[in-house]
């Protein structure tokens, strides 16, 4: 009884990565993708967010400097 239980064990551990990938294409399946169009303008929004948020935090880190050079007399 206890051999048929380890021939059980090691055949699963033997097919797990074949199942993986099996689970994961059925899965991959079911996912709505987006059209080119959207996908292109929804990386432009992405960049436009970056660039802004980018000038936005170099902005308050300049000016953060400047507030503690002046209020530390660095």
């Amino acid at each position: 009884m206890a051999t048929k239980n380890k021939k059980k064990k090691a055949g699963k551990k033997q097919n797990a990565v074949q199942r993986f990938i099996r689970e994961t294409t059925g899965e991959l399946r079911k996912v709505s993708w987006p059209s080119r169009q959207e996908a292109t303008h929804l990386t432009g929004i992405v960049i436009v967010t970056m660039v802004f948020m980018g000038a936005f935090l170099s902005i308050v880190s300049a000016l953060s400097s400047r507030l503690l050079n002046l209020v530390f007399g660095i």
